[in-house]
């Protein structure tokens, strides 16, 4: 016996599949075209936070994204905020984060050539797939919900990315006959037994194991580690792997690529598994790293698993359920394993990361000394981040140093930070920006007052864009347009109803960080001076 589908409005259809696909939060900002979306997220009682720009927006969306694991959602309305947002929505393309943005489109039987209609763009959706490969464009109310699941299914399975979904703004407010289609249960398959049982042969063999660990690797922590104990192999990170490996774990070396003592450390081993990692320049820095033994590598992704680096052994499946078999396939781990090889590493790394990042120690310090286990850094394309944090903060936790690798956008650390805050809410969340990035989207400070968000924000003050300068510098070239006149972010802070502190010393960082984690409003900390890396 059949029945009659429900009648819905485009905008009800869309709802009600994004909350069948586990959705409970969205980032975005009403317009004159997406109102009919609004009214059926308040008739569902979703909960919507309200960035200023919509490039916040889809940054929140990408911080929540990898502090959960599931697909962060970004609501904007047609043309230019659709724009505004593709810059963040790039930015997870880059790191492999599942965001999806949703937004109206030209009507159905818009003229080809245009009219002249309110955000009009020539092929909206033809330009956002350009960037992340991904966009729909659909054509009737009852397309609806196969296209939510489709894009859900798209971000998922297999390598994480973004996608968009338009919905002519006609469909909106138009209502049909809508069949639901729930959510897919998607398969998360290791690779190949027999590559698995040769790899896992390879490693059983060498006597000079060392593994590489990527962001692709977020959900194998336990395994992967588990793994490590099992050979005695040392780990090091990249930054969108930093923590998948507790760094207090005596087997951990630290987190960065780029430094001298990790290409030497690679050159030692006879055997690297590499796991969730693109092996990019923009992690790299110097070059690519040389294999001298066999390099086995893990990724979920078939054309990046023989991208950057050719594998001996490539294992192309998901990254849990490939060490995972690769740990059934070793056996028992040993009672005790041996640290000597990651002793002798780990202090080489902190030499070199101690060396690079020097004028942003006693900013770690003071971040290391106020920090909770668990704490999540939300981390700006800022030389307090990529020469500081990054491999002089230890960090104990899966998806807890967030920054925006690769497509290196600025104003990523505080949007990002409000969408991990809004994640975990009971974990700390810290922005780190410099003095130039913050300014791309100071205005979410807004943002984090209204949800009312213990929040700290440290600004690091060295008077503009100090990485250019530095390159102006070494190039031999006139110093131009990076030096910025000063900002009082306390003001700016006050101004926004957040607390606001300038502090120029690491104990009373230390203080102001404790005391922003209990606050009950962000709390922008402007550091100055040396504590800045001025």
């Amino acid at each position: 016996m059949s029945t009659t589908p429900p009648r819905l409005s485009g905008a009800d259809a869309l709802v009600r599949a994004l909350v069948a696909h586990g959705t409970e939060l969205v980032f975005g900002i009403p317009g004159t075209h997406n109102l009919g979306i609004y009214r059926a997220l308040a008739d569902h009682d979703v909960k919507h936070v309200t960035p200023r720009h919509e490039q916040g927006a889809g940054f929140a969306a990408d911080g929540y994204a990898r502090v959960t694991g599931k697909p962060g959602v970004c609501l904007t309305t047609s043309g230019p905020a659709v724009l505004n947002a593709m810059t963040a929505v790039t930015q997870s393309y880059s790191d492999s984060v599942p965001v999806l943005l949703i937004s109206p489109g030209m009507p159905l039987r818009h003229p080809g050539r245009g009219n002249g209609t309110l955000h009009e763009v020539r092929h909206q959706s033809v330009a956002l797939e350009a960037v992340i490969g991904y966009s729909n464009r659909v054509q009737s109310v009852a397309e609806i919900p196969l296209a939510v699941a489709q894009a859900f299914a798209h971000m998922t399975s297999g390598r994480p990315r973004p996608a968009h979904l338009e919905i002519p703004l006609d469909l909106i407010d138009a209502v049909d006959g809508v069949i639901e289609v729930p959510p897919l249960v998607v398969a998360h398959p290791p690779a190949d037994a027999v590559t698995i049982a040769a790899a896992a042969g390879r490693l059983n063999a060498a006597t000079a194991p060392g593994m590489i660990v990527g962001g692709g690797a977020k959900a194998a922590a336990e395994q992967i580690t588990l793994l490590a104990e099992r050979l005695g192999a040392p780990v090091v990170t990249t930054a969108n792997g930093k923590g998948i490996v507790s760094e207090h774990h005596p087997l951990s070396i630290g987190a960065g690529l780029h430094h001298k003592a990790v290409a030497d450390f690679v050159a030692e081993c006879d055997a690297v598994l590499a796991i969730g990692t693109e092996l990019a320049s923009t992690d790299l820095w110097n070059g690519p790293l040389k294999f001298p033994g066999d390099l086995i590598r893990v990724d979920v992704d078939p054309a990046q698993v023989i991208t950057n680096a050719l594998p001996d052994f490539p294992l192309v499946g998901d990254a849990e359920a490939t060490v995972a078999a690769l740990n059934q396939r070793l056996g028992n781990p040993a009672a005790l394993y041996d640290t000597t090889r990651a002793d002798r590493w780990r202090k080489l790394f902190t030499k070199h990361a101690r060396t690079q990042g020097t004028p942003w120690l006693p900013l770690v310090g003071s971040l290391t000394n106020a920090l909770a286990p668990g704490a999540i850094i939300a981390g700006d394309s800022a030389m307090a981040c990529y020469y500081g944090a990054l491999s002089n903060l230890r960090l104990d936790a899966p998806a807890s140093f967030l920054y925006p690798t690769g497509f290196g956008t600025l104003g990523y650390g505080l949007p990002a930070a409000i969408g991990a805050k809004m994640a975990a809410p009971h974990r700390q969340v810290v922005a780190l920006h410099g003095d130039g990035g913050v300014m791309f989207t100071l205005a979410e400070l807004a943002t984090a007052a209204q949800e009312r968000l213990p929040l700290p924000v440290l600004v690091a003050d060295n008077g503009g864009y100090g990485e250019i300068r530095r390159e102006m510098v070494d190039r031999s070239e006139p110093v131009h347009g990076v030096n910025l006149p000063g900002v009082d972010f306390v003001k700016v802070a006050r101004g926004l109803n957040c607390h606001g502190v300038t502090v120029d010393d690491e104990d009373r960082l230390t203080v102001a960080l404790r005391k922003a984690f209990t606050a009950d409003r962000p709390t922008v900390i402007h550091v100055t001076g040396d504590l800045a890396g001025a």
